[in-house]
């Protein structure tokens, strides 16, 4: 994205306004985006303008694209997809799960079917974890997000019964969202808008590579070791920097949903 930081290889609405494709297309398809606590604006992202003018826009296309994926696919499966709502945040918000601060970063809730995004994590993560960021990054992160939706939906969540542990349900449940953003970024760019335009063009390996920065730096074991200095497994809630990266690449690899089943693998 050619707004708030390196263009890279993902190549969205901007480029639209040079090859002469409707940059409102890639807009006009987001389920409401909500303004949250103290900075959202998303709902205000309407068309390709609207991105030079708030560069927080970028994050709207990312989730047309996320949702346009995850609405093929359950349709391919003869399954409804109800899209998840989607709202901004900065210092705090309240939801259906409760009241949230912004060091809770990006988080789903089940309960009103609605993917929260921090609009200060992304500083964050550079700044006190040590992440290269930049835009597939981002993407990443809120792809990730949308996989808990999809759990919501599918009864995957349902399954969480251990919440703590390297081997815990919750770490499993934390790989598959990362496996489900890996199958959604393995077909991005095939994702289209109603008009038949495609909301990404293109992936490069160095979009790529940022992705798999982001997922080594929110590992459970990575985040210990930087900020405390020892490692307890017996704590994981996400899972380690080598699991997070080796999910998000099965689900990339594979672009099958099908090969996200951390509830019966067995972790490493």
């Amino acid at each position: 994205m050619a707004v708030g930081g390196g263009l890279g290889g993902l190549v969205l609405l901007v480029v639209a306004l040079l090859t002469g494709v409707d940059p409102g297309a890639l807009l006009d398809q987001a389920a409401p985006s909500q303004p949250g606590g103290g900075g959202g604006q998303l709902e205000q992202c309407r068309t390709g303008a609207d991105i030079e003018t708030n560069p927080e826009c970028r994050f709207v296309a990312i989730e047309n694209s996320v949702q346009g994926f995850w609405s093929d696919e359950f349709e391919r499966r003869g399954a409804d997809y109800r899209p998840a709502t989607f709202t901004t945040f900065s210092g705090g918000v309240r939801t259906g799960c409760g009241a949230a601060s912004s060091q809770v970063g990006p988080f789903y809730c089940p309960a009103d079917r609605g993917v929260y995004l921090d609009l200060t994590f992304f500083d964050t993560m550079r700044t006190q974890l040590g992440a290269k960021g930049g835009d597939f990054a981002e993407a990443y992160v809120v792809a990730h997000e949308y996989g808990h939706h999809v759990q919501n939906l599918t009864g995957q969540m349902q399954r969480v019964r251990t919440r703590e542990g390297a081997d815990s349900d919750a770490v499993r449940l934390e790989l598959q969202a990362d496996c489900y953003a890996g199958v959604w970024a393995a077909a991005a760019t095939q994702t289209r808008t109603a008009g038949g335009e495609p909301i990404i063009t293109e992936i490069t390996r160095a979009d790529v590579a940022e992705a798999i920065d982001a997922a080594e730096t929110v590992g459970d074991d990575y985040i210990q070791e930087r900020m405390r200095g020892t490692v307890t497994p017996e704590t994981w809630t996400h899972g380690s920097s080598e699991q997070r990266r080796a999910w998000f690449e099965r689900g990339m690899s594979t672009g099958d949903p099908a090969s996200c089943d951390t509830f019966s693998a067995g972790l490493r």
